[in-house]
């Protein structure tokens, strides 16, 4: 799967796949990753890429122009790519879109700057906008890698053990269970008896329960969610 990042400042992410699981997965070319940053298509003598707001307001906004003559190269190189925007001013994103995203081609992931996008950029080439929380970053850099990350582990060599992607958080509606590792005790808490003596049907019956405990304290819209399949 290919994923291009759409950003002003490629060098922020591009460490990002250098190491662990998506460095490995990028270096056995079970992702791609690429970059086109919109300074490049400016037709500004100087390649600005920011204006005033029309309208007044404080700071300045990406232009038009550079970014949309970019998604239009992408999309003309490439005419099965899935064009997101990352924005606050969005849907949230959830681990259902991170499944439904890794059945695509081509994943291009527009990381905005400053205090956005020109809103016409977006009418004209967004598949989709998501926010991933409810807070302001500096950019759309990180929320892009969130993105990405999310979407690649589900691809099939990316992780060691796909197994494990069966009992994580969110399947099902409810946050994961507790886990333990050894030692058996660590600083006066010991792990829960039941875990260590192999009764996997047990162990599975408890871990749903302590589930189901945390996501009522933490998530209860999830809870709620999940009380309603049964």
């Amino acid at each position: 799967m290919r994923f291009t990042f759409v950003t002003l400042f490629p060098e922020i992410v591009e460490g990002y796949f250098g190491a662990s699981i998506l460095g490995r997965a990028r270096e056995a070319e079970r992702i791609a990753v690429d970059f086109v940053n919109p300074r490049h298509y400016s037709a500004s003598r100087y390649k600005k890429v920011d204006e005033p707001m029309i309208g007044g307001g404080a700071g300045m906004l990406m232009s038009p122009q550079p970014l949309h003559d970019a998604l239009q190269a992408l999309k003309a190189d490439s005419p099965e790519a899935h064009v997101v925007f990352l924005t606050p001013v969005a849907k949230p994103f959830r681990q259902s879109d991170a499944k439904r995203l890794a059945k695509q081609e081509h994943l291009v992931l527009v990381a905005g700057r400053y205090e956005g996008i020109d809103e016409r950029i977006i009418e004209l080439h967004a598949h989709e906008v998501f926010s991933v929380g409810d807070a302001i970053l500096t950019g759309g850099e990180l929320p892009a890698m969130m993105v990405c990350d999310a979407v690649s582990r589900l691809l099939p060599g990316v992780l060691g053990n796909q197994a494990s992607l069966e009992e994580e958080s969110f399947e099902a509606s409810l946050l994961e269970a507790p886990a333990f590792t050894k030692p058996d005790e660590f600083r006066g808490k010991r792990a829960i008896s039941e875990f260590l003596k192999g009764n996997h049907s047990k162990i599975a019956a408890i871990k749903n329960r302590m589930a189901l405990a945390k996501t009522k304290y933490f998530r209860p819209d999830l809870y709620q969610r999940a009380k309603a399949k049964v």
